[in-house]
Formats: C-alpha cells, sequence, structure tokens
C-alpha cells in the first residue's frame, strides 16, 4: 500500500508532498498565479504514466530477453474538462518492429494506464 501527504501553507500554490519518503515540491505555473516550483497536479499524473510505462515495458522486454538499448515515452495531455485526453508516443531503440508492436499492446495494460482509463473510486473524509 502506498501513502502520501501533501501540505499546502501561506506561499500561493506551492505544495510539499511526501510520498513512502520520496519529497517533492508541485506549484502551478505564473499565468495560474503560481511561481513554478514544481511540476503542476497534471504534470504529475503524466509523469506517473510516463514512469509506469517506462518500467513496466523494461521489465516486459527483459523477461522475454529482448535486446532493449532504450525507450522514450512522451506524453500530452489536450482537451478541456470533457474531452480530456493523453497521447502517447513510444519511441523504442534496439528492437523489431514486430518486438515494437508487441511492447505498444502492452503499454495499453500497464498498471496506472488502466488506472486512468478506468477512474478510480476517492474517499474523503475529515480528520
Amino acid at each position: 500500500m502506498v501513502h502520501g501527504t501533501a501540505h499546502i501553507g501561506k506561499d500561493r500554490y506551492r505544495t510539499e508532498i511526501e510520498v513512502d519518503g520520496h519529497r517533492i515540491v508541485a506549484d502551478e505555473p505564473p499565468a495560474l498565479g503560481g511561481a513554478n516550483a514544481g511540476p503542476a497536479p497534471y504534470d504529475l499524473i503524466l509523469a506517473g504514466l510516463g514512469a509506469c510505462t517506462a518500467i513496466t515495458l523494461r521489465m516486459y522486454a527483459d523477461r522475454k530477453q529482448w535486446s532493449l538499448e532504450s525507450l522514450d515515452v512522451a506524453l500530452r495531455l489536450s482537451g478541456g474538462k470533457d474531452d480530456r485526453r493523453i497521447e502517447r508516443t513510444l519511441t523504442i531503440a534496439g528492437l523489431d518492429a514486430d518486438q515494437q508492436a508487441r511492447l505498444a499492446d502492452v503499454a495499453e495494460r500497464t498498471p496506472v494506464t488502466l488506472t486512468l482509463k478506468g477512474g478510480i473510486a476517492i474517499d474523503t473524509r475529515l480528520a
């Protein structure tokens, strides 16, 4: 089970986050009133998806003993409230076309991909 906390004080939108002992800072860009001291919330979603995609595909290639040299995951969030979408582009070095196609197929079923596509329940309560 993963545990995380987020704390915001009087520094506008700068938010101190701790997840399983790792500390990061989130903020909003100046155009939204922040100081751009860290990634914005949607940036963090893209970071999680990118990391999960890269790690899962590396694990898969290693298990198959494929000679994956490198994998880049480019992500772009577009659209508005009602038509928001993520475009994901994989750049794969060291594998043939069939292996690359297989990794693209596996990318559609990584844990974070499935969570984002399926949604997740969030229960909120007061301490």
